[in-house]
């Protein structure tokens, strides 16, 4: 059995204690395929993306996909070839893949004063020599619009950031099935925006050790820190909070892979903050802000996502709003300071989500609107982006993962 499977029985050993607990089933309807159906050669040249959409109409989005997609990516040519689609789920805006690659765990980013509309978080059995999606179940995010899912380094939890409703921890069993929250904790306060009337947690996710999970809340200009008691099943604040620029709006994080830098995109002023990880405490400390947005130009920038280069030399943020590009930056492997390095347009509109491949050749990125996957190839010397001519009709894409 894969080490990562036994993730939860060891905690429950450890703990003396055994949880049983009923949770909802998601029914077993079998993957739509939409090729004969094949092994998914992925040794050599092919890779699978597992791509997240929105499925219906909502206030800011009209979702035309019908679940999730899974594609089989070239790693020599970046072209996409649709492999499969999943059973029945309503936007599955967000993803992510288990450590060991057998499940995938999906938001379902609906909410609302109907019961039958409240968020849910839904697993998935995933077949790699097929590229099938297989449901497990599905069991509450315990707040409204659930907008992203992470898994911790045990792969023994699953943690939930709900935009209408605070951050939950999600046991998993040996079968990749979820239980019930175990942990469900609400932010408190606002900012200065209108975007800003009440807390809204927008990510949640492990930082560069096994110490700390940082959530990133948009409506308190704050990033919380916690530590994981896995025995206890539970997530325990750690220190004060990191404080961002009132209206900064703050929504996704990332690490750098060797130095202790951490990096946030604020979608409200179109920025990206610079902190220095304290490894002891997990404490954020910023040392810079720089603009997203090409200089001379004005509007709204949306920004949405942030990823750094393999290698470590380069980050990457997204523009939506009235830009639709990439911000290309060099990072000081010494300082952690950013430089700006240049735009790159996305071809299309709303570039919600995009993913950098580990070999470090390739960026795909979502453009939600405009309903296309664009390929780029990224210059080894340089850090910037190459076009490739590779666009890719894909219905709302909002989220890319590769599966390792």
């Amino acid at each position: 059995m894969n080490t990562f499977s036994m993730a939860r029985p060891l905690q429950l050993l450890l703990a003396l204690s055994v949880v049983v607990s009923a949770c909802s089933s998601a029914s077993n309807t079998e993957t739509v395929e939409t090729q004969a159906p094949q092994a998914v050669d992925q040794q050599e040249t092919k890779q699978l993306l597992v791509v997240g959409t929105y499925t219906r109409k909502e206030g800011h989005v009209d979702g035309k996909a019908d679940g999730i997609y899974v594609y089989e990516f070239d790693l020599e040519t970046g072209n996409l070839t649709q492999v499969s689609t999943s059973p029945p789920i309503v936007n599955p805006s967000y993803l992510t893949i288990h450590p060991s690659s057998d499940w995938v765990y999906a938001v379902s980013e609906t909410g609302g004063e109907s019961e039958n509309e409240a968020g849910t978080v839904q697993a998935f059995r995933l077949d790699r020599s097929s590229g099938r999606l297989g449901a497990i179940n599905a069991v509450s995010s315990e707040g409204d619009y659930p907008c992203y899912v992470s898994i911790d380094q045990t792969g023994g939890f699953a943690m939930v950031a709900n935009y209408g409703g605070g951050i939950a921890l999600l046991p998993i069993e040996a079968n990749g099935e979820l239980q019930e929250a175990t942990t469900v904790i609400q932010h408190s306060g606002k900012g200065p925006t209108p975007r800003q009337e009440a807390p809204h947690a927008h990510m949640i996710v492990p930082g560069p050790n096994e110490k700390f999970i940082y959530a990133v809340d948009l409506g308190t200009d704050k990033i919380y820190t916690y530590t994981l008691d896995a025995l206890g099943e539970k997530l325990i604040p750690a220190g004060e909070a990191a404080t961002l620029e009132p209206g900064s709006g703050p929504r996704h994080l990332t690490f750098h892979p060797i130095n202790d830098f951490a990096y946030v995109v604020n979608e409200l002023s179109g920025t990206i903050t610079a902190f220095k990880v304290d490894s002891v405490s997990g404490a954020l400390e910023s040392f810079q802000t720089i603009s997203t947005i090409p200089g001379g130009i004005s509007g709204q920038a949306g920004s949405a996502d942030i990823h750094i280069h393999p290698s470590g030399q380069y980050l990457y943020a997204s523009n939506r709003g009235d830009m639709n590009n990439i911000a290309m930056f060099e990072i000081n492997q010494t300082s952690g300071v950013l430089k700006l390095m240049g735009h790159q347009p996305t071809f299309g509109l709303t570039p919600r989500n995009f993913v950098i491949h580990p070999n470090g050749e390739f960026l795909l990125v979502a453009n939600q609107d405009s309903g296309n996957v664009v390929t780029f190839r990224i210059d080894e010397n340089t850090g910037l982006l190459q076009e490739t001519g590779i666009n890719t009709e894909i219905p709302t894409p909002v989220c890319l993962k590769f599966v390792d």
